[in-house]
C-alpha cells in the first residue's frame, strides 16, 4: 500500500506525515552503461585475477574448503588459485533473491528480484548534530537513531550500529547492542561479522526473537553481515569466519569488496571494477562452498579518492557509473546488489544533498535491491547526521514516490473534467479534482513551499534547521514496538549469561 496517510484536522495531524509502510518495486528499465563487450572484458578480466594473481584468505577453515573444492596454493604465497570452473559452478547455486525476516511479519524485506530495501546508516564512530555538534559515538545517540528507523516507514532495514556505542565494553558490545535493536525496532537488522561466537550469539538471539527453533532457523533468513574483503585481494580471518558461520546457518551474507580507484584498487574505473569484481566473486563462491543456496548479496562499493589529499570521494560521475555497472555484473551473476548513498560532506548542506541525489540516481537506475547507509550517512561514513538522516529520508520517499508507475486510463486522462472546463477556465472545482486532491501529488516532509515574504517572516528557516526540529519531534513520539515478555526474558537472560562468561 502507498497511499499516504492523511489526518484532516490540524489538531490531529502528526508530528510525521510520511508514507505508508511499503518495499518500493523498481519496474522501469534499467540503466546499462556498459556494453555487453564491456561486460564480458570485465569478468575475463576478474577471472584472470583469480585464477593467476589469486587471492589471500587468511583463515584455516577457509583455506581448507576452498582447496578440498578445488582451489590450488600459488607457491611461494599465501594465496590460493580459484578456477573459474569451480567458481562459476559455486555461483551457480546462489539464490537470486530471498526473504529476510523481521519479528514483525508485516516488516518482512525482500532482497532480489526488483524490490528496494533502505538500511539505515551503519558503523558510523561519531554522532552529529546541530544542539550537540560532532561527538564520540555512545548508547544514547545509538538508541535514538535506532528509534528513528522504526519511526521512519521509508527505513526498512538496520544497516549496522548506526553509530558506535564505545561507551559499552566492546566485548559484550555486540549482545547489548542486538538487544537494543530488537526491543526499539521491529525491523531486520545486521551482525558484525568481527569474532566467531558474536556471530553465534546474535543468531541466536535473533532465532529467540523470532520464535523459531534452531531448524527453522537455518532455514529461515532473519539477520544479516556484511563481509568486506580487505582490499586489495585478501579476506581477513575474522571475515572468513562470519562467511562460514552464517552460511551454515543459511543467513544472508553481502560481500562487498572495499575497492577505491587510485587507493585500494587500481585508479581507471574499468580495473578497480575487474578487481571488486574478482573479491566479490570469491567470497560469494565461498558461501556456497560452505552452504549451497545460502543468501548473498553482491555488494558494490567501488568509488574514488581525491588525488591530492587521498581522502574518499562519494557521489561522483566515477561512482555513478561503478554502480550502474556493479548492478549489471551482479545481474549477470543472478544474484541480489547491494550498493549504498554516499557522501563525502562535512555537514548537511547542499554539496551532502547534491552527492546523496547523485548516489541515489545511479544505485536505483542500476538495479540496486539493497540500499545501505541511506538515511544518515556524512563525512564519508566517519559520521552519522541527525539531520541528514530526516533528509534522505525525505529524498527516500521521494524515490519511493518516483518508483510507482503513471497509471494511463480513463479515469487518470481526465477528458470529463477537461470538457468542464473548457478554455481559459482551472480545474480546482472539479468533481475529478476534488475526488483526488488529497493524494494526488507527493507530499514532503521537509520542502518548504511558502512564498519568500511567508518564509522570511517565519524567521527564514533553512532545511537542516527544519530537520533538526522534525527529528526531536519524533523521537518526543517515538514508541516502541510491542516484544512479548517470554522473549524479552529469554533476551535479557541470555544477555546476562553471555556477558557473564566474557567478563
Amino acid at each position: 500500500m502507498t497511499s499516504r496517510r492523511r489526518h484532516r484536522t490540524a489538531k490531529s495531524r502528526p508530528v510525521l506525515e510520511q508514507l505508508a509502510y511499503h518495499q518500493p518495486i523498481n519496474r522501469y528499465p534499467l540503466t546499462e552503461i556498459a556494453s555487453a563487450q564491456a561486460l564480458d572484458a570485465i569478468h575475463e578480466a576478474s577471472m584472470r585475477i583469480v585464477e593467476e594473481i589469486g587471492i589471500e584468505f587468511l583463515n584455516p577453515r577457509a583455506e581448507a574448503i576452498l582447496l578440498a573444492a578445488g582451489a590450488e596454493r600459488i607457491p611461494h604465497s599465501q594465496r590460493l588459485s580459484l578456477p573459474r570452473e569451480m567458481l562459476m559452478a559455486a555461483l551457480s547455486h546462489a539464490p537470486s533473491a530471498f526473504t529476510l525476516h523481521a519479528r514483525n511479519p508485516a516488516h518482512h524485506v525482500r532482497i532480489g528480484d526488483n524490490a528496494l530495501a533502505f538500511c539505515s546508516v551503519a558503523s558510523a564512530p561519531h554522532a552529529t548534530d546541530l544542539a550537540q555538534g560532532r561527538r564520540s559515538g555512545n548508547r544514547q545517540d545509538y538508541q535514538d537513531f535506532l528509534r528513528l528507523s522504526q519511526s521512519f516507514n521509508i527505513i526498512h532495514m538496520l544497516g549496522g550500529y548506526p553509530v558506535e556505542p564505545i561507551d559499552l565494553p566492546a566485548e559484550t558490545r555486540h549482545l547489548d547492542c542486538t538487544l537494543d535493536a530488537i526491543t526499539l525496532t521491529d525491523k531486520p537488522y545486521h551482525v558484525y561479522s568481527l569474532a566467531r561466537q558474536r556471530n553465534l550469539d546474535v543468531i541466536e538471539m535473533t532465532r529467540i526473537a523470532l520464535g523459531l527453533s534452531e531448524a527453522q532457523m537455518r532455514d529461515t533468513p532473519g539477520v544479516f553481515t556484511i563481509v568486506n574483503a580487505n582490499s586489495p585481494l585478501r579476506y581477513d580471518a575474522p571475515m572468513l569466519d562470519g562467511i562460514i558461520e552464517m552460511a551454515t546457518w543459511g543467513q544472508p551474507v553481502v560481500i562487498t569488496p572495499f575497492t577505491l580507484a587510485g587507493a585500494m584498487a587500481p585508479v581507471t574505473i574499468a580495473g578497480a571494477l575487474a578487481q571488486q569484481n574478482a573479491e566479490a566473486l570469491a567470497g560469494i563462491a565461498l558461501t556456497q562452498l560452505v552452504r549451497p543456496g545460502a543468501p548473498v548479496v553482491y555488494g558494490g562499493f567501488t568509488s574514488n579518492v581525491d588525488m591530492r589529499s587521498g581522502a574518499p570521494a562519494f557521489g561522483t560521475p566515477e561512482y555513478m557509473k561503478a554502480m550502474q555497472i556493479s548492478g549489471q555484473l551482479a545481474r549477470r551473476y543472478g544474484v541480489p546488489f547491494r550498493a549504498s548513498n554516499v557522501n563525502a560532506s562535512n555537514a548537511p548542506d547542499a554539496q551532502a544533498t547534491w552527492e546523496s541525489v547523485f548516489s541515489l540516481w545511479a544505485t536505483v537506475s542500476g538495479g540496486t535491491n539493497m540500499l545501505m547507509h541511506a538515511a544518515g550517512w556524512l563525512e564519508g561514513g566517519l559520521s552519522a547526521s541527525f539531520e541528514k538522516f530526516v533528509i534522505d529520508c525525505d529524498l527516500l520517499q521521494m524515490v519511493a514516490s518516483y518508483l510507482n508507475p503513471v497509471p494511463v486510463n480513463d479515469a487518470e486522462l481526465g477528458l470529463e473534467a477537461i470538457a468542464e472546463v473548457g478554455p481559459g477556465g482551472h480545474f480546482f472545482g472539479t468533481a475529478h479534482t476534488q475526488e483526488r486532491f488529497r493524494d494526488a501529488f507527493h507530499a514532503p516532509i521537509l520542502s518548504d513551499w511558502r512564498n519568500f515574504e511567508t518564509w522570511r517572516d517565519a524567521g527564514a528557516p533553512m532545511t537542516h534547521e527544519a530537520a533538526h526540529r522534525k527529528y526531536l519531534q519524533v523521537l518526543e513520539q517515538y514508541q516502541a514496538p510491542a516484544l512479548e515478555p517470554d522473549k524479552l526474558e529469554a533476551l535479557q537472560a541470555l544477555v546476562r549469561a553471555r556477558s557473564t562468561a566474557k567478563s
